[in-house]
């Protein structure tokens, strides 16, 4: 079993990082207003409003504010602002031995997702492919509130992930798989391969999904993923969706899934509630899970947080 952070409860701190790309400093103060309206205190790093280009300042100024937020003893959240890119970046920089001794809940999705999978397998964490600061917003559905609530303020275990009403989960490959839950932004962890930070998918259940790519560099991408073995090593496969990843050559995502992944054989389901879509389902990484892709249904084994 891996370590499990405590619980988040009313009154606790967040805190704040940005760890890739830039926010719009208003957004980013719109959110923090939104979050200290649920009756959580917030607490920023350092470089939460920098920007260079396309990243929030170095990877080193960016790495150090994560481990300020490890290491403040009143932070039970650290809540990235969002991903983009340039996450991996930070990777070198961080203390594992560190954070595997002051656990707290990780949350996001898009580039963070080459953190979380790194935290769970370097420091033995469970960390949570939900919502970002982006995310804390009237107009945000309720399910993605009462996902990413329930994940981290319940310990009650098994524990069902279940679609928003008129979005099912889609079986695809019958089958029963059971593993730790790795994976997340199919983009970001091509990414890692070859890597230090290499994702693990050995005996777990992959998740993937994506956003903005056309179904042809989807292809290359998981093409790369089977060519380093992740397919092979895998239990078994959820897939999320892929947003606004058009069309091309007359072939859809739907096609690459019936076409690529489905006669790898492994238990399929497809059609999570998971980050880019407007549904967000809350998935926690290193966690052990059931898919059971004969009655379509995803069961968590055990909590993403404790209240020990």
């Amino acid at each position: 079993m891996s370590i499990k952070p405590r619980a988040l409860q009313s009154g606790d701190t967040v805190g704040i990082v940005t760890l890739g790309s830039p926010l719009a400093a208003e957004t980013i103060d719109a959110r923090i207003a939104y979050l200290r309206s649920l009756g959580l205190n917030v607490v920023t790093g350092r470089n939460v409003y920098a920007a260079d280009g396309f990243l929030a300042g170095s990877a080193r100024d960016r790495a150090e504010d994560l481990m300020t937020m490890f290491a403040d003893p009143n932070v039970r959240l650290i809540l990235p602002s969002r991903g983009g890119v340039g996450v991996e970046g930070i990777l070198p920089y961080l203390d594992y031995r560190f954070i595997r001794s002051n656990p707290k809940i990780v949350s996001g999705y898009s580039d963070i997702t080459v953190l979380l999978n790194t935290l769970a397998q370097l420091s033995d964490i469970v960390t949570l492919h939900s919502l970002l600061l982006i995310d804390f917003k009237p107009d945000t559905p309720p399910y993605n509130f009462e996902q990413f609530f329930t994940a981290t303020s319940s310990t009650a275990a098994p524990r069902a992930i279940v679609n928003p009403p008129g979005m099912p989960l889609i079986p695809k490959v019958p089958g029963s798989a059971t593993g730790p839950i790795a994976g997340g932004n199919l983009t970001s962890l091509v990414g890692t391969l070859g890597t230090p930070y290499e994702v693990d998918t050995r005996g777990r259940i992959l998740l993937l999904e994506d956003v903005h790519e056309p179904v042809n560099t989807v292809y290359r991408y998981m093409e790369h993923l089977a060519l380093a073995g992740k397919f092979r090593d895998c239990a078994g496969l959820l897939l999320g969706g892929c947003d606004s990843c058009p069309d091309a050559y007359g072939k859809s995502y739907e096609d690459l899934i019936d076409e690529f992944l489905v006669p790898i054989g492994k238990p399929l389901i497809a059609n999570l509630a998971s980050g880019h879509g407007t549904y967000k389902a809350a998935i926690p990484i290193g966690a052990f899970a059931n898919l059971n892709a004969n009655e379509g249904t995803i069961t968590l084994l055990e909590p993403a947080v404790t209240y020990r």
